[in-house]
């Protein structure tokens, strides 16, 4: 027995589909970085952190306390009494924060290519080049 017939195109779904990836922009995110929201003091790497394409996605899933945890730990981990089991939290943040190429294959993000500026081109007639 050949079983049910196939579902119609409009019907058909699969449940183990990916959604698509998110574009995010290559020049990163515009303005100025969100206000430092812990009590400890702030890292200078804050305001480039929030220049990165990444903070775009950032900032839509409202990570900031996160990405300032984030910030404060690279801080310890780069001390010199930084130590291993500071570096891997870091590396791990650095997965669920899309920082590096293979969480951003997971993360279904990709960093659309800049656009770039189209140069004028000059106008050739076609009749020129019909008697060669």
């Amino acid at each position: 027995m050949p079983g049910p017939a196939p579902k119609p195109a409009a019907q058909r779904r699969r449940t183990n589909a990916a959604p698509g990836t998110i574009q995010l922009p290559a020049e990163g995110r515009r303005g100025n970085p969100p206000k430092w929201p812990l009590s400890t003091p702030k890292p200078s790497s804050w305001p480039s952190l929030w220049r990165l394409p990444q903070a775009v996605a950032w900032e839509r899933l409202h990570l900031t306390r996160v990405v300032a945890r984030y910030a404060a730990t690279l801080v310890l981990a780069e001390s010199p009494d930084g130590s291993a089991a500071i570096l891997g939290e870091v590396r791990q943040m650095e997965d669920r924060l899309g920082l590096n190429p293979m969480a951003m294959l997971r993360l279904r993000w990709e960093i659309s290519a800049p656009v770039e500026q189209a140069s004028s081109a000059e106008v050739t007639r076609l009749d020129d080049y019909r008697d060669l």
